[in-house]
């Protein structure tokens, strides 16, 4: 048994197919290929940074599949528990805006193979057993009916195992409505000892809201979130509260802060001035270095910084993993930031 950490995720992975050089999708003759997923973009995090990671999901039994899975091989990602069944791997079209207009997604994931998944098929507790940490968003139990008790089933085992278990929200308004997310989210919370969230994420699914925020003109006040992560804390008695304050001034410039919470004093991160490359993924980034900072013994502080640095280098990356080792997250967190050639 490897005696340093080790982490499990649970989700969905796809196919990025992204236009070229800014392009709307009519004037596209070509799309770049990616793959990614919530919970693998965050494994993939925790494994540049040098920990050991599990990757749980469902691929085609085909070259398609093949792909996907040596492409997160090549990180260093654990991959033998991906279950090869199923018809198709889910894919999603991505347009990137630039300036003042916004990026577009088009989802393309219904049947995929994943949403076949139902408890029972996944050996839970060999997966997780001498692990310390299982983690999943709120894109799985999005997909089908099965693949929110499986995510349940999921949620138990790790519990009954004494693992941490961590949740980004994650909500996606074109995979479930709100009054369809909210009672199975709720359920789940039971579960859940970390929650990872955005500005939004908190109103949408668990209905706390922050009051006088209004994140459409990225107008964001730290204060506000402090009192969701407290209403939070009593609700759910979650151990962590950690959130992304994005202040979107447009789809090219954003600020970007963190905020963690332990249930009794809030920290937050310093606030970045960032030129986005590529955002897709920077949510994923933020879970991931939570999940190092706290798997690894970092305090609140530390750890928020942390995972605010890593998710602001995200965004100077194209494409949805967070390719940065820690000690470029460290320098940065530590005041550097300049962006000055290393010679």
């Amino acid at each position: 048994m490897s005696k340093q950490p080790q982490a499990v995720f649970f989700g969905e992975l796809v196919m990025r197919l992204g236009t070229k050089r800014f392009e709307r999708f009519a004037q596209a003759h070509e799309f770049e290929i990616g793959y990614t997923g919530a919970e693998a973009n965050a494994a993939v995090s925790l494994a540049q940074f040098g920990m050991e990671t599990h990757l749980v999901s469902a691929l085609p039994k085909n070259e398609i599949g093949d792909a996907c899975v040596n492409h997160f091989r090549q990180f260093g990602i654990n991959t033998e528990h991906i279950v090869r069944c199923g018809p198709r791997l889910g894919t999603f079209y991505l347009e990137t805006g630039a300036s003042q207009r916004p990026s577009k997604v088009i989802y393309d994931r219904a049947g995929s193979s994943i949403t076949g998944l139902a408890p029972g098929m996944i050996p839970w507790e060999s997966i997780l057993s001498g692990k310390q940490w299982f983690h999943w968003s709120g894109t799985a139990p999005a997909l089908s009916t099965s693949m929110a008790e499986t995510t349940l089933e999921a949620c138990k085992a790790a519990k009954r195992l004494g693992l941490t278990v961590s949740c980004d929200l994650n909500y996606r308004r074109k995979l479930w409505a709100p009054e369809q997310a909210r009672p199975v989210m709720t359920e789940l919370m039971q579960y859940v000892d970390v929650l990872i969230g955005n500005e939004e994420d908190s109103a949408i699914v668990l209905g706390v809201e922050a009051s006088g925020v209004e994140v459409g003109k990225g107008n964001l006040d730290a204060e506000r979130y402090r009192e969701v992560a407290a209403e939070l804390h009593r609700r759910f008695r979650f151990k962590f509260v950690a959130t992304t304050l994005r202040e979107s001034i447009s789809a090219s410039e954003n600020g970007w802060s963190c905020l963690i919470s332990n249930g009794k004093q809030c920290f937050l991160s310093r606030r970045y001035q960032i030129r986005i490359v590529d955002r897709v993924g920077a949510g994923d980034s933020f879970s991931g270095g939570v999940i190092y900072g706290l798997l690894s013994g970092m305090g609140e502080q530390e750890t928020v910084e942390f995972a605010a640095a890593a998710s602001c280098l995200k965004h100077s990356i194209h494409g949805d993993l967070n390719l940065v080792s820690k000690a470029e997250v460290v320098a940065l967190s530590g005041g550097g930031g300049s962006g000055r050639i290393e010679r």
